[in-house]
Formats: C-alpha cells, sequence, structure tokens
C-alpha cells in the first residue's frame, strides 16, 4: 500500500469511488508514511492520527452508504499551519503564537471537508512566514526529500516537502513573495498563487490587510497540474472575509481556445542571472509548447525592475511595519531568520502616508503598462527563481559569474505579487546535482483556468512525475 501514497489526489479518489481501496486503508497509509519519513523531513507539526482515521471512518460510512461522493473523497491532504484547521495548532512558526488551537476551520479547509478531503494535518513554517527557507525556534527545519541537507523552501516548505515525499496528497500553501511557487520549485512539485480573492484567505495568520492584501495569497499544492485544478476548484469562491474577494465564477477553458493564446518567454530578468539549467528548463517549456501548436515568442515585459522595487515597499517596508507592534519588546523570542529580515525592513524609513500612496499608485501605474503589453501575450513562461534548492543556512551563490544575494534571487516570483497575476510553477528539470527545477506559468489577473490549461498540456507533453529519493 506504500506505493499509492505517491498516486496523484486525483487517482486515490477514483480508486475510493471504484471501491478498489478504502478511505480508511488510505489514511493508514500516509500515516505510515508520515510516522516513517516525518522525523527526517520535519514537515508535519501537528498530525493527530486518530482524528485522521476518525475522517476517514466517516468518509467509508459515505462510500458504503451509495450516497453523492465529493472529488476528493477520502483524499489525505494537508494545510500550512499559518491557516487555522479546528483543533490544529496555528502558530504560523513563532513561539509569539506557541500552543495556540484553531477553534474553527479557515472557509477554504471547511470547503476540502465539503469536497470529502480527509484532513491529515498541518504543516512547518519559518517564523511568520518571513522568508525563502523554512526553519524556526518552536519545531526547527524542515529538509527537503531531494537532499536532506537543502532547505525545502518557504514559507511554505513543509507543505512542499510532505507532498513530495507523499506524506500528503496535496495540501494548501500561501504565498506573497514566492512562498508557494519557491518551495514548490524546490521540491519538484506544482503550485498555483492565484490572483488576491481568488481563493479567500480568511482565516490565515498574519491576516491579509490594508496594502499586504494585494501581494498575499493562499492557494493549492500538488504533484499534478490536474491535482491543482481540482483543490483550486474546491476552495475558490467569494467569502466576507477576505477584503480582495470577487464572485468569479469557476470556467471551463477550452483546449482548441488555449492552444490560441499566444506565448511570451523570457531566460532572465537581465539583472539577476539564473542558472545554465534553468535556461534550459524555460526553453524546454516554450519548445514543448511550440511542439503541440502553440504561439511561442520571445518576450520580456518592461517595468519588472521597477515591479521589484515597489514589492518591497509591500512586503518588506509595509510588512515590518504590520508585524513591529506585535514583536516589539520580544526580540529575544525570535528566531534568527525573523531577526534577519527586521534587520531588512529596518534599513529603511518607515513609510508615511506619502510614501506609501506614492507605492500604491506606482504599482498601480507598473500593473497597468505590464497589461497593456501583455495583450499580445497573454500568458508568460519564465523562471521560479535564480537557483534551485540551496543549503541549510546559505546567503548568497555564484551565478554566471556574479554573486547572487539572498533577497534577489526571487525576485522573479516577487514581480507577480506585487501585480496580482496568477503563476504556477510545474517541475522541467534538474540541476547538474539532481535538484528540481520549475518554471513559472503567468496569465493575467482572474485567468487562473487558462494558467492551469497550459501549466497541464506542458506537464502532459513532459511526462511523468518524478518522485524524490527519500520516497
Amino acid at each position: 500500500m506504500t506505493s499509492s501514497t505517491l498516486l496523484s489526489a486525483r487517482e486515490i479518489a477514483a480508486q475510493i469511488r471504484r471501491r478498489e481501496v478504502a478511505p480508511v486503508e488510505v489514511a493508514r497509509a500516509h500515516l505510515d508514511r508520515i510516522e516513517r519519513l516525518n522525523p527526517k523531513l520535519n514537515a508535519f507539526v501537528d498530525c493527530q492520527p486518530q482524528a485522521v482515521l476518525a475522517q476517514a471512518r466517516e468518509a467509508e460510512k459515505a462510500v458504503l452508504g451509495g450516497g453523492e461522493l465529493g472529488p476528493l473523497h477520502g483524499v489525505p491532504v494537508s494545510i500550512k499551519s499559518s491557516i487555522d484547521v479546528a483543533g490544529h495548532r496555528s502558530e504560523a512558526g513563532t513561539r509569539l503564537r506557541a500552543g495556540y488551537i484553531a477553534a474553527e476551520d479557515a472557509p477554504l479547509v471547511a470547503r476540502l471537508r465539503s469536497a470529502g478531503a480527509v484532513i491529515l494535518g498541518v504543516t512547518n513554517t519559518p517564523e511568520l512566514l518571513m522568508a525563502w527557507e523554512t526553519d524556526n525556534l518552536l519545531y526547527g527545519r524542515t529538509n527537503n526529500p531531494w537532499d536532506l541537507t537543502r532547505t525545502s523552501g518557504g514559507s511554505s516548505g513543509g507543505e512542499a516537502a510532505a507532498i513530495a515525499a507523499g506524506l500528503s496528497a496535496g495540501g494548501v500553501g500561501s504565498d506573497g513573495g514566492g512562498s508557494i511557487r519557491v518551495p514548490a520549485h524546490f521540491c519538484g512539485i506544482c503550485g498555483l498563487k492565484p490572483t488576491p480573492g481568488r481563493i479567500p484567505s480568511t482565516g490565515h495568520y498574519p491576516k491579509a490587510g490594508g496594502p499586504f492584501a494585494l501581494i498575499g495569497v493562499v492557494g493549492p499544492m500538488a504533484r499534478t497540474v490536474e491535482d491543482l485544478q481540482m483543490l483550486f476548484e474546491a476552495m475558490a469562491s467569494f467569502d466576507d472575509g477576505d477584503p480582495c474577494s470577487a464572485p468569479a465564477d469557476l470556467r471551463e477553458v477550452r483546449e482548441t481556445a488555449v492552444r490560441n493564446v499566444p506565448v511570451g518567454f523570457f531566460e532572465d530578468d537581465g539583472r539577476t542571472p539564473v542558472t545554465r539549467e534553468t535556461r534550459l528548463a524555460v526553453n524546454r517549456a516554450a519548445s514543448l509548447l511550440s511542439s503541440c501548436g502553440f504561439r511561442v515568442e520571445p518576450f520580456r515585459p518592461k517595468g519588472l525592475e521597477e515591479a521589484r522595487q515597489l514589492w518591497w515597499e509591500f512586503f518588506g517596508v509595509a510588512g515590518g511595519m504590520i508585524l513591529g507592534p506585535m514583536l516589539r519588546g520580544h526580540e529575544f523570542e525570535l528566531s534568527p531568520i525573523l531577526r534577519e529580515f527586521q534587520a531588512w525592513t529596518n534599513a529603511a524609513p518607515a513609510h508615511t502616508g506619502e510614501s506609501l500612496l506614492d507605492a500604491w499608485l506606482g504599482r498601480d501605474a507598473v500593473r497597468e503598462k505590464i497589461l497593456l503589453e501583455m495583450r499580445k501575450y497573454p500568458v508568460l513562461i519564465c523562471p521560479t527563481a535564480a537557483i534551485p534548492a540551496f543549503r541549510h543556512g546559505e546567503r548568497e551563490w555564484q551565478v554566471e559569474g556574479k554573486t547572487v544575494k539572498y533577497l534577489d534571487a526571487w525576485s522573479y516570483c516577487e514581480w507577480f505579487n506585487l501585480l496580482g497575476f496568477p503563476a504556477a510553477v510545474v517541475p522541467m528539470g534538474h540541476s547538474d546535482e539532481g535538484l528540481p527545477i520549475g518554471v513559472q506559468i503567468v496569465g493575467r489577473p482572474w485567468q487562473e483556468e487558462v494558467v492551469l490549461a497550459v501549466a497541464a498540456k506542458l506537464e502532459k507533453e513532459r511526462g511523468a512525475w518524478q518522485a524524490p529519493p527519500l520516497s
């Protein structure tokens, strides 16, 4: 039964519907795998086996009763520990919330349960999510299943490691500057950063509000694009608690319509170099789409550097101001990674009303400019990051003879948080060390269905998903 933990969520659900396997059997297989591999990975921080089995027994009763089953019926999924899951820790990796137990499910968790999912538990994050690696003083660091000496990324690093290693069939992360996409890229899985408000962030901590609501989202992570689609459809809908939420209906996208969408691609941004293998992965993606009928042409939007700088005004400066009052007086309780983030944010003056207004207006102007450019190429293919998964604690790398600093390596993700564009990551290659490399598929706002359709085509042309060595 162990091998079934690496099946897609869709196949697990199909086997349950056909009664080839029982939900309790599936749950036990995942719990056994968690018991065996989590000590090496440190992906889960709160998994309650008896609660998992109780959910699975209820799912089994529904199968035997012959009633209508949801699309995720009996499928074991995990949730990032910054999102409320009733009865589970929702600490966001900080001692300042140590022992906090969520009283009720976040809306997205309730929707997953309604779709039939079995919630396995919650996964590790960096403290208050402010890093691209997962480590904190509550639970320690999460390791990458491709190489335990390397990070699984952040801030949804526990999710990525759990899904890649088959501890979970899929799950949910959050992303304010690459926190779904970088871990997906590092761990060789898929992830979707949706348009803000497409999936409600209600029940997420820190709470999305003010300027931060424009860049921070929650979204699905899985081993296949098809599973991303299932999770996305289960969670996407309006909710009062998300300030960016909108009543955007799910849409069906015909393959012929998608194939007629022009695609632009670029290997680098002209500022931060990427590894040779990253260039190869982007070119492979472009070539695969071209070979199956897409019009694919080199294209790099103007304004990306401006978008990067403005993103820091929201994520770094405004984010530091939002967290500042909570952290004040608790400096000695904070993890080294969060203290490092504080040092970066404190290096710039805090926003005045005028400077925040200038940043906000600048964001809207660059967004308009890039959207006008993307009328010609509504879908973009580009790198996810400058490098593959790095060794724990590293802060700079030599790439193409240049030094790439920690804050610069993920700018390929940050643009699209600032702009509010949906972006998916699909594994598309490997580094010389055998580490996975994912590429980004980016679309216009509210066009998740188009992004996922192009991503699915890429995945199909690429071939079967590859499991990490730990599996």
